[in-house]
C-alpha cells in the first residue's frame, strides 16, 4: 500500500503508477471500492432524496462506471471523489427525471434521523425530539448547495473533495460549511 498517495485508490492497494491489470484485479479492485464506499454513498443518495430502490440503482450505476473508468486506464488518483462525483451527479438526474413523473415523498431531501431517542425517560425523549425537529427545520430551509456540502462533509470528504463533487470553489464549500454549521449551533443551543 502506498501511504503517500491518500487516496482510495491506496487503501485498495491501487497506487496511481499502476500499470496495466487484469479484469480480475480490475473487479477485485472495484469489489473492495463498493464494499467501503456503498453505505456512504447510498446515506448521501438519500439525503438528496431518493427512495431506496433508486439509491441501489445509483450505486450500480457508479460502479459500473467506476469498472469501465478503471478498466480504460483512466485517473486512479483520488477515487473517493471521483465516485461520490458520479454518485452525485446520478443521484441529481435521478432525482430530476422522477420529479417529472411523481412528487418526492421527501422534497426537501433531508438527511437527519427521524427514529425516535431511545432515551430512559419521557422528558429526555422530548427535549431530544424537540432538539431534533429545530435542527430539521433548520436543515429544511438550508439551500440545497449547502445541505449537499454538509452531508458531504459528514460523510468524511475534504473540503477539496467537495469541492470537486459538486463543481464550486474551495471557498464556496468553506462559506457553505461555516454557514450551514452556525445555523445549526444557533438552533442547538436555543
Amino acid at each position: 500500500m502506498d501511504s503517500r498517495s491518500g487516496g482510495a485508490g491506496s487503501a485498495c492497494g491501487i497506487s496511481a503508477e499502476a500499470g496495466r491489470t487484469t479484469r480480475s484485479e480490475l473487479e477485485e479492485t472495484v469489489v473492495a471500492l463498493f464494499d467501503q464506499f456503498r453505505n456512504p454513498i447510498l446515506r448521501y443518495v438519500f439525503s438528496i432524496g431518493l427512495s431506496p430502490q433508486d439509491g441501489e440503482d445509483v450505486i450500480q450505476e457508479v460502479f459500473m462506471s467506476l469498472f469501465r473508468h478503471l478498466h480504460l486506464g483512466r485517473s486512479r488518483k483520488n477515487l473517493r471523489g471521483w465516485i461520490f462525483r458520479v454518485a452525485h451527479n446520478l443521484a441529481l438526474k435521478k432525482r430530476f427525471a422522477n420529479q417529472k413523473n411523481r412528487p418526492l415523498e421527501d422534497p426537501d431531501g433531508v438527511f437527519v434521523d427521524r427514529q425516535p431517542d431511545p432515551s430512559p425517560s419521557v422528558e429526555e425523549q422530548l427535549v431530544a425530539s424537540e432538539r431534533r425537529s429545530g435542527l430539521l427545520a433548520v436543515v429544511r430551509v438550508l439551500p440545497e448547495l449547502d445541505r449537499h456540502c454538509l452531508r458531504l462533509r459528514s460523510e468524511g470528504l475534504r473540503y477539496r473533495e467537495i469541492a470537486e463533487v459538486l463543481g464550486i470553489s474551495l471557498g464556496s464549500v468553506s462559506m457553505s460549511l461555516t454557514r450551514s454549521l452556525a445555523r445549526l449551533e444557533r438552533a442547538g443551543g436555543r
